[in-house]
């Protein structure tokens, strides 16, 4: 079966200009009936999403990778983010195991979101952060799994990607929140676009104080 490679997957092209930062391109692969998009958060889950995209023989795969470095999570402190064929897995839990609030994430967003995760736990805030590296393996998972993953009765909720917001609203649900770009960027280095469009941690934590007390 096919697998398709693509890289320089967000605004994160930085210098190449703003038409040619895929914003739209991750939304209008998801689009596509029966084909897999994997977009894996750092080297550990790229090897898995090579290794899930071989064994999925029911349709074609892309995985969409990431221009600039990202550093490899600590897999002592996250586990072996063992979760990527499941499409969505618990990356950072609350410490009791009950979230008040959910941060999800793909890609280079992932670290973005623990950061956030990290500032809120010190502020008291139960977080739970979810990486979802592939809509289409999630969303083949049985309920049971899904809502162990994303809990219904938790609707505190940001999901946060460099790209268009079209389709996370599934997860994120009526009273959550987006971090994302929904239009094209501009020609700077990636740190300043980031920064400038607000795709940052303090952003997050923004919109996750926002949906707290919404929920509360």
């Amino acid at each position: 079966h096919v697998i398709y490679v693509f890289t320089h997957d967000s605004i994160g092209l930085g210098e190449d200009g703003p038409t040619h930062q895929p914003v739209e391109q991750l939304a209008a692969l998801r689009a596509i009936p029966n084909l897999a998009v994997i977009r894996p958060c750092d080297a550990n889950e790229t090897a898995d999403a090579w290794k899930a995209a071989i064994q999925n023989t029911a349709g074609p795969v892309a995985l969409v990778l990431t221009r600039q470095n990202l550093p490899v999570l600590d897999t002592q402190k996250y586990g072996t983010q063992s979760g990527l064929e499941r499409g969505g897995y618990i990356l950072s839990d609350a410490a009791n195991g009950q979230p008040d609030l959910i941060i999800m994430a793909s890609g280079s967003e992932v670290h973005i979101a623990l950061g956030a995760a990290d500032e809120l736990t010190k502020q008291k805030v139960a977080v739970r952060v979810v990486s979802m590296p592939c809509w289409e393996f999630f969303n083949r998972q049985p309920a049971s799994y899904q809502d162990q993953i994303l809990p219904p009765e938790v609707t505190a909720r940001v999901a946060i990607e460099a790209g268009c917001s079209q389709g996370w609203h599934r997860y994120v649900g009526a009273q959550g929140e987006l971090v994302s770009l929904d239009h094209f960027g501009a020609s700077a280095p990636y740190q300043i676009l980031y920064d400038k469009f607000d795709i940052t941690s303090e952003q997050v934590i923004e919109k996750a104080m926002g949906v707290l007390k919404k929920s509360s």
